[in-house]
């Protein structure tokens, strides 16, 4: 299949539909303006930016609506777009910058600063601002408005055109962009869409940051498939996402602490949230309490697993299973193949753990300006190297164990840090807790657990930790050190940042 103006045919068939909407500014679009106002970006870009078809276009701002007339202007004028993680400290930017080599950079009011610095330190940089624009540059609005979009579909192209990049958090070393393709999102689109049953009628709240993988595909993307609706948060905020999520939304995705963050809002209930026909949960493992809580008030919250390189769903959870099989991530889905291999690249038996191997049509033709990358994590016959360790029960459901790279070696055994985790996330003192390795003259490596207390609770000493784990693990997996913090580090999705825990361990 060519990659097909998924939108302009959309606008053909839903003219009328409401697209999308933007919680924070009210601006809403029925699918005929969603596709007017994509082709207006395609053609600015064009005639005011002095962009051609294969330059990159990046955005640097917080979640809204007109983020997506970008990724489909995009699309439109084969341009890709570069949506950059607006956490990131403008040296760190910088390096994406100059790797991707942007021909224009679009800008939200609140990064002005910064982006006036990286046409400063990164040389010819058309900037675009979209709330007002200084001298200099160029007004966002004014230049769409003043254009001629071309309404009519653009020419079908190769699926596997890059179409928007990705940039991995690199904290294990130089950041990587992940090349998204059309077939990756229409393969995304079948391996979730089905699994949820995504309707036209659907209503999406979208509260992840858009330059994430499961801000746009969780279900956005999908949801424009099949002509739902997507309204777009500005950032996750309990308040407004339980009056959402009460009075319009049918469909949800969340990470870990979002959920988390919902169950201690004093309006949270069960009955409240009854319109809500689908619950889905990523980026972490959602621990059994909060799924218990949740299926006590009703709600069945299916986790599953993917990954920015896969496009990004692999595995889905099934919802009679979210108890019964608490910590898997399910089953592979439709357009997706997994193997589970040992170092030397055998399949392992059942039960074991292995490394996660992946292989289908969601899957990146692999990092931009990165051929070593690639050809490292893309190997023989499509196979993507996950980096994860996994195992797959006796029913065919999948375990994501830790990651290859968390995993240490204490004493000639192997020690997965989730493992001990898990058993420290059962003390009743315990908020949150994160296990990497360090050095060791005896052993190798041993643990090194950090760990918040909640409020309401005295902090247990590390010999009392010690033992709690004693009980319940091999004497090689129980952590040599503990050390409490108020709150563990962690990235725009909630997922904590080992690397940073491993350098503190070694200091």
């Amino acid at each position: 299949m060519e990659m097909f103006d998924l939108l302009a045919h959309r606008a053909r068939v839903s003219s009328d539909r409401p697209a999308l909407e933007d919680l924070e500014s009210g601006e809403h679009y029925n699918y005929a303006q969603f596709n007017e106002r994509a082709a207006r970006l395609a053609a600015a870009a064009r005639d005011h930016w002095g962009l051609e078809e294969g330059d990159r276009l990046a955005y640097l701002g917080h979640s809204r609506a007109e983020f997506f007339a970008m990724l489909f202007g995009c699309a439109k004028a084969g341009l890709i777009l570069v949506p950059l993680n607006w956490r990131l400290a403008v040296p760190e930017l910088e390096v994406l910058v100059e790797d991707c080599d942007p021909g224009a950079l679009i800008f939200g009011a609140e990064f002005a600063d910064a982006a006036a610095e990286l046409q400063q330190r990164c040389g010819p940089l058309t900037l675009v601002a979209l709330d007002g624009a200084a001298d200099g540059q160029r007004d966002y609005h004014r230049d769409l408005a003043d254009t001629r979009p071309d309404l009519t579909a653009h020419p079908d192209r190769d699926p596997d055109t890059p179409w928007y990049l990705l940039y991995t958090s690199g904290t294990t070393g130089r950041p990587k962009g992940v090349i998204q393709t059309f077939r990756m999102m229409l393969a995304n689109y079948l391996n979730i869409g089905l699994a949820v049953n995504l309707s036209g009628d659907d209503v999406l709240l979208n509260v992840l940051p858009l330059f994430h993988t499961a801000g746009i595909n969780l279900y956005s993307s999908a949801v424009f498939m099949v002509g739902g609706s997507v309204l777009v948060a500005r950032a996750f905020d309990p308040d407004q996402a339980l009056q959402v999520l009460e009075k319009r939304a049918t469909i949800f995705f969340g990470v870990p602490a979002v959920y988390q963050a919902l169950l201690d809002h004093p309006g949270f209930s069960g009955e409240r949230l009854k319109g809500v026909r689908s619950w889905g949960c990523g980026g972490a493992p959602l621990s059994l309490p909060v799924a218990q809580r949740y299926v006590d008030a009703g709600i069945r919250v299916r986790t599953g697993m993917g990954m920015t390189e896969t496009g990004p769903t692999v595995f889905l959870l099934d919802e009679d299973k979210v108890i019964d099989k608490i910590g898997s991530v399910g089953r592979p889905q439709l357009l997706t193949e997994v193997r589970i291999v040992d170092r030397d690249g055998r399949d392992v038996p059942p039960g074991d753990a292995g490394e996660l191997l992946i292989r289908g049509p969601n899957i990146t033709p692999g990092y931009w300006n990165r051929p070593d990358a690639t050809a490292e994590a893309i190997r023989a016959d499509g196979w993507l190297h996950s980096g994860d360790v996994a195992r797959c029960d006796e029913d065919g459901q999948y375990f994501i164990v830790d990651r290859w790279k968390d995993m240490y070696i204490s004493g000639g055994e192997n020690v997965y840090p989730a493992e001990v985790e898990k058993v420290l996330e059962q003390h009743p003192a315990i908020a949150e807790v994160a296990v990497v390795g360090m050095p060791d003259d005896k052993w190798g490596e041993v643990g090194k657990a950090y760990y918040g207390v909640h409020a309401d609770r005295d902090a247990p000493d590390p010999e009392a930790l010690r033992a709690f784990c004693r009980e319940r693990l091999a004497g090689y997996k129980v952590p040599k050190a503990f050390e409490r913090v108020d709150a563990l580090p962690r990235n725009a999705l909630g997922k904590v940042t080992k690397q940073e825990l491993r350098d503190h361990a070694k200091q």
